[in-house]
């Protein structure tokens, strides 16, 4: 067990054996994931907090119709880009996921780089925030106007599973659960049952990290390039002329997206759009890479990996094994 808290080794009863491979943008990581779908029997759940939008194709690099054929991915196309996607959510829909596949009698690999979404997965949600005397003030002053019953009815809105364990006449345990998604945006009966997510799965964890860091940036490079002969300007205009897209929403937010958008709000040129765009691309890979180094449990493979570079992996086809494969 390592400080990720994704242990290796023999799979019991009561884990779920789950593949991640994780790794900087333009890695390598979905070539490959779906080399591993040829040949085992995985199915794919995405890590990718772009994928997660239609209608953003180019620029986020989302594997083509054929790739997908070949290799379905859970996880993907499953939001419009004026929606938003929290990491709680994303857990909840990885686990629904893993729990499909495994009772499939498959094996989920779990692929991609946000790396905040990995450490949801392992570790589960962050501990509950501290109190908020701001909070419990107002809804101290909610409850003396309107009393606790409509207090109540206001947690059975936001975190039913609470309001069932909660009674209306228990002030201090009901104030506690509205501030604690007041002030986190999430129901507090999610955040207890989440937070030893870990203890559920037998993790196999493999990071792709180059060795010559300059590689991967004209990896990158080449890579963003494609996307605009591919038609990422349009792509972004398309996005553009639909209703409630505004710059400000998370979706367009996203590397290479905010970029086209000041070049289409004429704050700078083509040329220097795509040069913040691959600059913005680097900056992500860093910081994806510095997540990585922080994860002792991680196996490290370089770029572009193939399926026969994992078994020189320590423990790699012990835990293939130990999985059914």
């Amino acid at each position: 067990m390592g400080s990720d808290g994704a242990s290796v080794g023999t799979n019991t009863s009561n884990t779920t054996p789950v593949l991640c491979v994780l790794g900087p943008t333009a890695a390598g990581k979905t070539g490959l994931a779906v080399e591993l779908c040829q040949s085992l029997p995985f199915e794919i759940v995405s890590v990718d907090s772009a994928l997660i939008y239609r209608g953003m194709d180019i620029g986020t690099a989302k594997p083509d119709a054929e790739t997908l054929q070949r290799a379905p991915h859970a996880l993907i196309d499953i939001i419009h880009p004026r929606e938003t996607y929290s990491v709680s959510k994303f857990l909840s829909d990885a686990q629904q996921e893993i729990s499909r596949i495994s009772q499939a009698g498959r094996i989920p690999l779990l692929v991609g780089g946000t790396m905040l979404y990995y450490n949801a997965l392992w570790h589960g949600l962050s501990d509950l925030p501290e109190s908020d005397a701001t909070v419990r003030r107002q809804l101290q002053k909610q409850a003396d106007k309107a009393g606790w019953e409509a207090l109540h009815a206001e947690l059975a809105r936001v975190d039913p599973q609470s309001a069932q364990r909660i009674h209306p006449n228990d002030p201090q345990r009901l104030i506690r659960a509205l501030e604690v998604y007041r002030v986190s945006g999430l129901p507090l009966s999610q955040m207890q049952n989440n937070r030893q997510s870990n203890d559920l799965y037998n993790f196999f964890n493999i990071g792709i990290q180059p060795s010559d860091r300059s590689v991967l940036h004209g990896i990158i490079a080449t890579r963003f390039d494609e996307m605009l002969e591919q038609g990422f300007v349009d792509e972004v205009k398309a996005l553009i002329n639909e209703p409630e897209i505004h710059r400000d929403l998370p979706s367009m937010r996203c590397v290479g997206y905010r970029q086209v958008w000041g070049m289409l709000d004429n704050e700078f040129s083509y040329s220097e759009m795509r040069e913040r765009g691959k600059a913005a691309t680097r900056q992500l890979a860093k910081r994806q890479l510095t997540w990585m180094r922080r994860m002792e449990a991680l196996r490290v493979i370089d770029l572009a990996p193939r399926m026969s570079d994992l078994a020189q992996l320590d423990g790699f086809e012990q835990w293939l094994r130990s999985a059914g494969a």
